[in-house]
């Protein structure tokens, strides 16, 4: 690592104040002395609240020395009013000071990139660390042992309780609940994720029937006192048994697990996860409790197996009931919206899923899109006889039938959205339409759909019969999930913590159209060649992994596609000359990287390895003013830009 000049590190500013300080402003003279880790995150961002439990174990053992600091840093336009940060907190309970910045002025002093960063700063008030992305807590953990050891024998190092002030409790039946299905009985049951629970409820959605879940976080299984959850969201039922029993499945989303729910005995039980978060490189299929997953935030039953929204790695997982088993079934891990079979398709968070006889309908969140898996038409043709030249064509995706029976292909097409950085509220033809980050979709009996609408606190509806998207109610508190009962229709008000019975209207509700784009400046960059580097410093006491070959890897991709004459694709080197075309001005680089590193100690047979990763969506604007250089910091410190330095 070249040498570099000490960086003083910016102020904390941000125009919707401090929470969870008593009322208390902060300041950085304030956290003088102590280990500040400024955590830039955006509720939206799955990979945001990973981190948040990544470092949930380093903030208590180190409570005495270090102070966390939340930036919040909006993505979304529904993202910067106040309250909704203020509710973020809670649902997540983020327990540690939040500022919340809801133009960026943090974000920009800081000259960071991409959700989530993390910012160390020293007791003396220095940045000596900046990490993008998820897996980085054993390395911070090992940088403030180092600090600690380093500022106690300088003097400068202050212990004592942080500037923490716990939020006062709020009762009630329900907090954040997530979704809801409709019990055989009659009866709701609502997934109760800020309170690790679910929870019964009598036809009228409001009266407690019983409670399933201890309450406390954990992975346990048992009966319906005993169990635990850990932040639970989707809700399935299972094909009826031999006897006529259902199982509910249950989503148990940081848990990384899948569950089920007895209603007859109240039993608990893990069928699918490991407990364990899925990383590049773990196997992707096998028996289920033996496959790590990621985030699974919702489940549906289509086409004779459980499908698993993996929110946490942008894909769909499938379950098989009968033979206990899981595997990937559409997505590449890569965040984006491209249509295709389903092996090749992009997926960003998908986070709601709702199956009807012929199509699993997607509420792809960050994409504020709606889009559908079916079965290809081709490669079923195929399989039922046609000849050799066209059974080619039907599965002609990168040799999709290595993959999955001719029979059983499918593909991802989209209804409603464009990609990451475009969203609003806007009816009509689909193809002009905008959600604002969706997380939940209901079929309904004429064969449309109802999407929860989440950031526009909207429950709307889209045709596949006339393409047409309309508003069915407004004024919904981040509506994450719905379920018919009856000519009504039941929504979880998330943020309203409570479920509320709607009558479909026959007509829409007009609604006044508006489109917004990221909030995030393009980066200016310089026509021509443009370097990219992705900056990565393994750990101390740490070393890249080559046992296995290349331990980086560097992925790049552009909306517009045309953006980019050479350079897309993927390659080991984290540096890259990219060519940019003439006459595209403006678009978005795709940038996923990953580093392996293990502990670097000749006497240890089996070192601990860690693997580090992040995916950039970076706006630019081409201009001859611009820069000829893209620096994206995955781990470590960038020698040639930064804030500004001493």
């Amino acid at each position: 690592m070249a040498s570099r000049a000490r960086v003083r590190a910016p102020e904390l500013i941000g125009a919707g104040g401090w929470l969870n300080t008593g009322g208390s402003d902060l300041t950085l003279a304030d956290l003088r002395g102590r280990i500040v880790i400024l955590d830039f995150w955006t509720f939206c961002c799955v990979n945001c609240l990973h981190v948040l439990d990544e470092l949930r174990e380093l903030e208590e053992k180190h409570r005495d020395t270090v102070v966390i600091v939340g930036v919040h840093s909006p993505k979304f336009v529904h993202e910067a009013e106040h309250q909704a940060v203020v509710d973020a907190t809670e649902r997540y309970e983020v327990r540690h000071p939040v500022l919340d910045d809801p133009d960026l002025a943090t974000w920009k002093q800081y000259a960071v990139r991409a959700w989530p960063t993390l910012v160390v700063i020293d007791p003396e008030g220095y940045v000596v660390a900046q990490h993008a992305g998820e897996g980085h807590a054993h390395a911070i953990e090992r940088l403030v042992e180092e600090l600690e050891a380093t500022h106690e024998a300088k003097g400068t190092l202050r212990r004592g309780a942080g500037p923490y002030v716990e939020p006062e409790p709020v009762p009630g039946d329900l907090r954040f609940p997530g979704k809801v299905i409709q019990l055989p009985g009659g009866n709701l049951l609502v997934s109760d994720s800020t309170r690790h629970a679910l929870v019964e409820l009598a036809p009228d959605g409001e009266t407690v029937v019983r409670r399933i879940g201890s309450g406390e976080r954990g992975l346990a299984d048992g009966d319906a006192r005993t169990a635990r959850f850990n932040e639970p969201q989707g809700l399935a039922l299972l094909p009826a048994g031999p006897d006529g029993s259902q199982r509910v499945v249950v989503a148990d989303t940081v848990n990384h697990a899948l569950r089920t729910f007895d209603p007859a005995t109240g039993t608990v039980e893990t069928i699918a996860g490991t407990g364990r978060q899925w990383w590049q490189g773990a196997p992707t299929s096998g028996p289920a409790r033996e496959v790590d997953l990621s985030s699974p935030w919702d489940v549906a039953y289509f086409a004779d197996r459980l499908w698993i929204a993996m929110a946490g790695v942008h894909q769909l997982w499938t379950y098989d009931p009968v033979a206990g088993t899981v595997r990937a079934a559409a997505g590449t891990t890569n965040e984006g919206l491209v249509d295709g079979p389903a092996e090749q398709a992009w997926f960003a968070q998908p986070s709601g899923l709702a199956a009807t006889a012929d199509r699993l309908w997607i509420a792809d969140s960050e994409t504020s899109a709606l889009r559908y898996v079916e079965r290809d038409p081709r490669a079923a043709d195929a399989a039922g006889g046609a000849d050799a030249v066209d059974a080619v064509d039907a599965v002609d995706a990168t040799d999709a039938s290595e993959t999955a029976d001719a029979a059983d292909a499918f593909v991802v097409r989209t209804a409603v959205g464009t990609g990451l950085f475009d969203f609003g509220h806007r009816d009509g033809p689909a193809e002009q339409a905008l959600f604002q980050h969706p997380l939940g979709v209901t079929a309904l009996r004429d064969g449309s759909v109802a999407v929860s609408d989440t950031y526009n606190k909207a429950l709307r509806r889209y045709d596949p019969a006339t393409g047409e998207v309309s508003t069915l109610a407004t004024d919904l508190r981040e509506p994450s999930g719905a379920v018919l009962v009856g000519d009504d229709i039941v929504v979880v008000e998330s943020a309203r913590h409570r479920l509320t019975r709607l009558r479909l209207p026959e007509e829409a509700v007009r609604v006044e159209s508006v489109a917004h784009r990221t909030r995030r400046a393009a980066t200016e960059v310089a026509p021509g060649t443009l370097r990219l580097d992705v900056v990565f410093q393994a750990p101390t006491g740490q070393k890249l992994d080559t046992r296995y070959g290349p331990s980086t890897r560097l992925l790049v991709s552009a909306t517009p596609p045309e953006l980019l004459i050479d350079g897309a694709g993927a390659g080991a080197d984290l540096s890259r000359e990219l060519r940019l075309a003439d006459g595209v001005s403006e678009g978005v680089l795709h940038v996923s990287a990953m580093a392996a590193s293990c502990d670097d100690a000749p006497d240890i047979a089996y070192p601990a390895c860690h693997v580090h990763q992040q995916d950039w969506g970076v706006p630019v604007r081409v201009t001859p003013a611009g820069a000829d250089r893209l620096p994206l910091v995955l781990a470590g410190l960038d020698a040639e830009s930064g804030p500004d330095a001493e």
